[in-house]
């Protein structure tokens, strides 16, 4: 159930870099995306923001929920679509019953971490089945980054013969 990160390959539309910091990712998966054309066009720019978005069910289909891609100003007004919209997710049945098996766990919940381009270009999200951190677990990932940041900066001082 694991999917490949985005690539150099694919084009990245939108990234939830917080996700990381708030929530422990236990697995991750590729799922499409459901879009209108003036959706796409709007992604294709990059303005799209998944920071706040989640999934979830919804009449037994995968939604994504609260992903904000803004309207495409070129063009008409009657040709927009709603910025907040729910769109449908496609996955696999089997893989939708598991997701959803484990958001009935205690404390899991489904997050985008992606919204990409594959190389055939069509518009991808990778999800991320995730746990939330507490407090405690957020000082202790940020005290591993600093460490591994001061590290590589003593490596690289260390290899220039100083």
């Amino acid at each position: 159930m694991t999917a490949k990160p985005p690539q150099e390959a694919q084009r990245q539309a939108a990234q939830n870099r917080r996700a990381r910091f708030d929530y422990f990712i236990e697995d991750t998966l590729e799922a499409g995306i459901m879009l209108l054309g003036t959706e796409v066009k709007s992604l294709r720019l990059g303005r799209a923001s998944i920071n706040e978005s989640y999934a979830g069910d919804q009449q037994g289909e995968l939604f994504l929920f609260n992903a904000f891609i803004p309207e495409y100003q070129l063009a008409g007004r009657h040709l927009q679509h709603e910025p907040r919209r729910p769109r449908k997710l496609l996955v696999r049945r089997r893989e939708m019953n598991k997701l959803l098996g484990a958001v009935r766990q205690k404390g899991i919940t489904i997050v985008p971490l992606a919204i990409y381009f594959n190389p055939r270009g069509l518009a991808k999200v990778q999800l991320g089945l995730a746990k939330g951190k507490h407090k405690h677990d957020k000082r202790q990932s940020e005290k591993e980054r600093d460490w591994q940041r001061d590290k590589s900066r003593i490596m690289r001082e260390k290899g220039r013969g100083e």
